[in-house]
């Protein structure tokens, strides 16, 4: 898969189906290369992929991530091969473990170790029968990895990684770990907001939504940070690390700094200044795009 080196990475489940789908040709027509969903409590990955990939042309479409405790392994693959077939390929497969409060607290489902866990499914996959026209290529994989063992899963076992809520430092780290070969598609949440107290109050929201989840905080003490720094909505210091706000030239660097550390590929995340996490802030869009 020939992923360009700037995405999107958007909740699209407050849109109309209608809806989605043009900004999703919007997006396309900005020059992004690739559209990243998401896999929460709303629209089911596979099938919104679907309808997006069929309003689109060039656009890949990427889950960011689809869950594997929602599927077993030989659906996946179905899924994977059926999108990549219809869509010439243009399908990018990213799977994750989620959390243990959204896999137990609100699916009801036992959470396992997350890398065994992730490595059975990725042999499970492996070991699937599919029986139906091939896509042309084999698709590609990526998992979310922040850890250095699930980094290494990653580069052993998939085409590479999909760090989300991460850092420039934490890229370089995984670049390192997966090596040269293998594809780095880091997320990058940004903010068109030049006064500091406005960015960071507008991120916060953003922010709190992840605070208690454990894989994210282990992630973010990795990197330095400290408990103080994960509470009440985040510290300055922890806004700064893991937010890219400011002018349109302070967002750039941040974003080349990914690429300097290592990143193939970033897909940024908009905050809307307004404040309304639902609407997509195209003013950063249209700034940023290639």
């Amino acid at each position: 898969m020939k992923i360009g080196k700037l995405g999107v990475w958007y909740f699209l489940d407050g849109m109309p189906a209608a809806a989605a789908a043009e900004a999703a040709k919007r997006i396309e027509s900005l020059g992004y290369s690739a559209l990243w969903i998401p896999e929460t409590i709303g629209r089911h990955p596979f099938v919104h992929a679907s309808w997006l990939l069929a309003n689109t042309e060039s656009l890949i479409i990427a889950t960011g991530i689809a869950n594997i405790y929602h599927r077993e392994p030989g659906v996946t693959l179905a899924a994977q091969n059926t999108l990549n077939e219809q869509s010439g390929g243009r399908f990018l497969l990213g799977m994750g473990v989620s959390h243990k409060p959204l896999v137990e607290g609100v699916r009801g489902l036992s959470y396992g170790p997350p890398v065994a866990t992730m490595r059975k499914y990725l042999e499970g996959m492996a070991n699937a029968p599919y029986q139906a026209i091939a896509p042309a290529a084999k698709p590609a994989t990526v998992i979310a990895a922040l850890g250095p063992k699930m980094l290494q899963l990653a580069r052993d076992a998939c085409d590479g990684a999909h760090p989300y809520f991460s850092s420039p430092d934490h890229t370089a780290m995984a670049s390192e770990i997966l090596g040269p070969e293998k594809m780095l598609c880091v997320e990058q949440k940004i903010i068109l907001e030049e006064d500091p107290a406005t960015a960071r109050e507008l991120a916060r929201p953003v922010a709190q939504m992840y605070l208690g989840l454990p894989n994210y905080r282990n992630n973010w003490l990795r990197m330095g940070l400290d408990e103080a720094d994960l509470e009440n909505g985040g510290s300055d210091k922890f806004i700064d690390a893991t937010f890219a706000w400011g002018s349109l030239a302070k967002i750039r660097q941040r974003i080349d700094e990914h690429y300097a550390a290592g990143a193939t590929h970033v897909c940024i995340q908009p905050v809307n200044p307004s404040g309304q996490m639902g609407d997509l802030h195209w003013q950063a869009l249209e700034a940023l795009a290639e």
